[in-house]
């Protein structure tokens, strides 16, 4: 017999019954008459001021009103439900051992006021509600060994302040962060708790639970959440920061604008801030010098244009074309600067253009270099290799060429190029704790996540692609994600795992033919925003979540 059990057969056994009439006890009170109490109610046995219950289906509702000690043990009922135990409000003691109910509900034992001892043993309980308990505000010994618990919710012994003692020995607790909470309510209650052990997650499985800290547990998460969905389609999206305003700017093919939005700080949305109309554009590309604001746009048809924000008119004005022979079909445009030089590159898709580097002169822009004719690149991206400045070129007739600058000639060199990587269409990077990584796209076969390991870059990692134009990086403080794109399913969030060193699936998004993505942080949050080329373009907010909550 357990402990609880042998101390309310004490109970029992110290008690004196009462004269019986029937299954009604009959008392006298001070004027002689005869007072008939409630009955002790079937399948239970009643002394002075205990009651044993066996077998009963239901929790009975009417116990003579003297008893102190209530025990049910092999009951037929599942759950423990709220105001149970109103007509009881004497209580003392209440035991429940080898019952087969496996929930206890809200306010379970709700006018208990007097309760101090409750044991819930030997049952097969696997949910308790986060009010079960509460009222119980005389409580001082609590037991809920050897049942089927793998968790607690938070903040379950709430208002307990009186415990002493809480049993939770022979449970399945599994020691993840919605039970930090019990890590730090055990370091700062004035029960004791017997020892009791993690039965997972596998890093904590066997550890004993009274040795665990709250800071051992790594509990904050992060996910994008939909938060404002714009009507237009689009086909790449980039922020900036001009004049201490965030903005941010997409390229609308269909429609033919450079459409650019502000925050409004008031209604907290983005709202539209100002156009630049043109034809089939592919890239608006933002550049600020020396606090002028230039914007690069790409089309497929009528040529290229660079256009300068004129802040005395409060508009965008048309200062440049664009060689319309080197560059006839744009898909990508890069800008940086080299030694506080500030240059572009666009990327040319078509056979007879020619990716182009743009050199800035104090007075406009002007061709700086042509890396390679004939080559149908399709994406160019800007990285620094061993502090050397680097461009990599995607292209859909050789492998991912990368080139090194020459600061004696002032121009990109060939370098190398990545090998067994055909039919890349981009090449993003990022990096983590100082390592170069960068994410390669295809759109039907593998996708890549390659390490620089000092002389080339090696494979990490694979994904599946299915209809992938974008495969791009982004960081928010000390998250890493990986984003893909697909044409045919759902968007894939990956975040890094800097244990294993890889990517870990993270969350799916549902946007149509994502092409680009891009991050702007404004008023202490951050944004996700994403081109959609056949459905509405979306924007989504990076929201930390604590798990132990």
């Amino acid at each position: 017999m357990s402990g609880a059990g042998a101390f309310a057969q004490r109970l029992m056994n110290s008690s004196f019954p009462l004269a019986m009439h029937g299954s009604e006890a009959l008392v006298l009170v001070a004027d002689g008459r005869r007072v008939r109490q409630p009955r002790c109610p079937a399948g239970c046995t009643c002394t002075k001021d205990n009651a044993l219950c066996e077998n009963v289906r239901s929790v009975p509702h009417t116990f003579p009103s003297d008893v102190v000690s209530l025990s049910f043990v092999k009951s037929g009922f599942n759950e423990i439900t709220g105001g149970s135990f109103v007509h009881t409000p004497a209580l003392q003691l209440l035991l429940f051992t080898a019952n087969s109910f496996d929930l206890i509900d809200e306010d379970a034992f709700l006018g208990l006021t007097h309760l101090e001892y409750l044991f819930i043993e030997n049952n097969k309980i696997a949910s308790i509600s986060p009010y079960a308990f509460r009222g119980l505000k005389t409580l001082i010994h609590l037991s809920l060994a050897y049942n089927n618990l793998e968790t607690l919710p938070k903040d379950v012994f709430k208002g307990m302040d009186a415990l002493t003692k809480v049993d939770l020995r022979g449970n399945n607790l599994i020691c993840d962060c919605k039970l930090k909470w019990l890590v730090e309510w055990m370091h700062h209650t004035n029960a004791t708790l017997d020892q009791i052990y993690c039965s997972g997650p596998p890093l904590q499985q066997g550890k004993k639970i009274n040795d665990l800290l709250p800071h051992s547990f790594d509990c904050m998460t992060a996910e994008f959440a939909s938060y404002q969905s714009l009507k237009f389609e689009s086909i790449s999206v980039e922020a900036f920061t001009f004049g201490k305003e965030q903005y941010v700017v997409f390229a609308q093919p269909f429609a033919g604008t450079c459409s650019f939005l502000e925050w409004d700080h008031v209604e907290m949305t983005f709202r539209m801030y100002d156009t630049i109309e043109s034809t089939s554009t592919v890239v608006c590309k933002p550049m600020v010098i020396d606090n002028h604001l230039f914007v690069i746009v790409a089309q497929l048809f009528g040529g290229s244009h660079i256009y300068k924000r004129d802040t005395s008119a409060n508009k965008f004005i048309k200062i440049q074309d664009i060689d319309i022979l080197k560059i006839r079909k744009p898909n990508d445009i890069e800008t940086f600067m080299i030694d506080g030089e500030s240059f572009f590159v666009i990327a040319d898709s078509s056979k007879a253009g020619s990716t182009t580097v743009y050199k800035w002169n104090g007075n406009g822009f002007y061709s700086h270099q042509s890396l390679h004719p004939w080559y149908r690149d399709t994406d160019v991206e800007y990285l620094e290799i061993s502090n050397k400045p680097h461009l990599i070129l995607s292209s859909s007739s050789q492998r991912p060429v990368v080139y090194q600058w020459n600061r004696s000639q002032k121009q990109f060199d060939r370098r190398t190029d990545i090998p067994e990587m055909e039919d890349v269409f981009s090449v993003k990077h990022f990096r983590v704790k100082g390592d170069l990584f960068i994410c390669l796209t295809r759109f039907i076969g593998d996708s890549k996540v390659m390490r620089w390991d000092g002389a080339m870059f090696k494979e990490v990692q694979t994904f599946p692609s299915r209809g992938s134009m974008v495969f791009q990086p982004v960081s928010i403080g000390n998250w890493q994600y990986a984003i893909m794109g697909s044409d045919y399913s759902l968007t894939q969030v990956y975040q890094w795992d800097t244990k294993r060193g890889q990517f870990v699936p993270s969350q799916e998004l549902n946007i149509q033919a994502p092409r680009s993505f891009s991050l702007v942080a404004i008023d202490d949050r951050v944004f996700l925003l994403a081109s959609s080329f056949k459905g509405k373009t979306q924007i989504y907010e990076h929201l930390m979540i604590d798990l132990s909550n």
